[in-house]
């Protein structure tokens, strides 16, 4: 079974060209914990000047209840803070791979970085929280180039070591190709903490690199409902793996998901008509298959 994780109300909606509103984020993320996902990263601890997308963590949290099994994302040691503050059961730690993009992004540079993500994952751990770590830009850096292979395996061996719950491997930018999750899981195969990936499909690439990475052994695999998403630092990142499309493919394989397809489909519908975004999926625009014959 590919546990999938929601990301829609965070990541699909942080590089948004509207706000939307706390409680329809909570809306997002119960709608998509109705349809079976297995967590849902509701929203993300960073500085509301920067942005304006996520503002209100702790209003998302307080509409959310206990509805919803939510992680939060976190980037510096203040947001974890906040995140543990209001007793959210799990978070996301977030070290990058390449200098340059880390400084825009968290004001560190890439070393420092994964010090400061391996001590936020043990103060986590030490407050009662759930921490993994995401192991960011892992397939390239949006301004330096190509990612050596061996440093996004150190960076997730630090994660790791560190005590990170589960290490999730994020092509930020959309440039993996199959070939490099293969050798980027491959070369994990012992870490011994369950392996994930977070896809963007810029390029057209990320359904083959999910079937790739259930392939190689991951075991999670982030999406967003109807394809949304983008990041603020990474000029021309496109949206995520559209949840729907994820469910029907990996179904069709036989993998299962735990997902009702039926009603991520209407949960990307519905996140279309709150927020007028357009859907890069495909699912959603279709009618289902098999076809549902009347009697």
């Amino acid at each position: 079974m590919v546990r999938i994780v929601e990301v829609g109300p965070r990541d699909g909606l942080q590089n948004a060209p509207v706000v939307v509103a706390p409680a329809l984020r909570a809306e997002f993320a119960r709608r998509a914990a109705a349809a079976g996902v297995d967590r849902v990263e509701a929203m993300s601890f960073v500085r509301e000047d920067r942005i304006p997308q996520m503002a209100g963590a702790e209003e998302v949290v307080a509409a959310l209840g206990d509805d919803v099994d939510a992680i939060g994302l976190v980037i510096n040691p203040r947001g974890l803070e906040r995140l543990i503050a209001l007793e959210v059961p799990g978070a996301r730690v977030l070290a990058l791979t390449s200098d340059t993009f880390s400084r825009r992004n968290s004001n560190v540079g890439a070393d420092e970085g994964l010090r400061r993500a391996c001590a936020m994952i043990a103060d986590a751990r030490e407050a009662g929280v759930a921490a993994g770590g995401i192991v960011g830009a892992a397939f390239g850096c949006p301004f330096e180039g190509e990612v050596p292979l061996a440093t996004t395996v150190a960076t997730a061996q630090a994660l790791a070591e560190a005590g990170a719950t589960e290490v999730i491997l994020a092509d930020t930018i959309g440039v993996a190709v199959p070939r490099q999750v293969a050798e980027a899981l491959d070369a994990l195969a012992g870490l011994g903490v369950p392996l994930g990936l977070h896809l963007h499909n810029t390029r057209n690439t990320g359904y083959a690199n999910a079937i790739a990475g259930v392939q190689h052994g991951a075991t999670v695999l982030d999406a967003s409902l109807g394809g949304i998403g983008g990041c603020p630092f990474a000029p021309g990142a496109a949206g995520n793996i559209a949840t729907e499309d994820l469910v029907y493919l990996l179904e069709r394989e036989g993998i299962a998901t735990g997902v009702r397809l039926s009603a991520a489909v209407a949960a990307a519908r519905w996140a279309h008509e709150v927020t007028g975004l357009a859907l890069p999926g495909m699912v959603h625009r279709v009618e289902p298959f098999p076809p549902m014959h009347e009697t």
